[in-house]
């Protein structure tokens, strides 16, 4: 996506759906209105998958993070479009995530489509690295869910090990979504090209 040298200036224009400065740090109940579960997606893409979730849930509270602020304001701007108000979105690194949130603060965590880095050197930019597990355990409630979604399988295999290593325990798992797709996946923008070029979807539920 192109750069846009206005997109910081738009980002804060909108402070009141997106967190630039972190002025929420520690305190995230507090952007949101009604004080109810919160699920967090780490890299919204272009923001259908946890629009289309806050629509069909509105008694959940949504946290879009993104590093990307060009792609941040695709996703303010469904946000906007779509008058939600159990959905507020944060330009941060995944990996000052419990800089940003309290332990024991997060009911679900997702992660979809994430880059796979596949050079072994990039292995830590995972998100799914034993470094990102650690923060969303800390972050996470006990028991809760932990859900991922690739068409990458070579991060679907890194992420098995990775998982299992640091003794998650799987609750769900799909090595081929649209074989016999349910009617609650929400397929994202990477989800639909992806399948388009006929690569399998793979997808993980594992809880702490």
């Amino acid at each position: 996506m192109r750069n846009k040298p206005w997109a910081i200036d738009y980002l804060q224009s909108n402070n009141h759906i997106v967190d630039v400065n972190s002025t929420y740090s520690k305190k995230i109940k507090e952007f949101f209105s009604t004080d109810q579960p919160l699920h967090i997606e780490v890299g919204t893409g272009m923001g259908t998958f946890i629009t289309t979730l806050a629509q069909r849930n509105p008694d959940i509270n949504y946290v879009g993070i993104e590093l990307d602020k060009n792609v941040l304001i695709r996703v303010t701007e469904k946000v906007l479009e779509l008058g939600l108000t159990n959905v507020r979105l944060l330009l941060l690194d995944a990996n000052t995530l419990m800089d940003y949130f309290n332990e024991d603060e997060v009911d679900k965590v997702y992660l979809n489509f994430s880059d796979p880095w596949p050079k072994n050197r990039h292995a830590k930019r995972r998100l799914t690295h034993s470094n990102f597990l650690t923060s969303y355990k800390q972050l996470l409630k006990q028991d809760s869910i932990v859900e991922f979604k690739t068409d990458n399988r070579g991060l679907f295999e890194f992420s098995l090990m990775s998982m299992n290593a640091f003794g998650m325990k799987f609750e769900n798992l799909d090595l081929d979504v649209h074989d016999d797709e349910h009617e609650d996946n929400i397929r994202t923008e990477y989800e639909e090209k992806f399948s388009q070029r006929g690569h399998k979807i793979y997808w993980i539920q594992a809880s702490f």
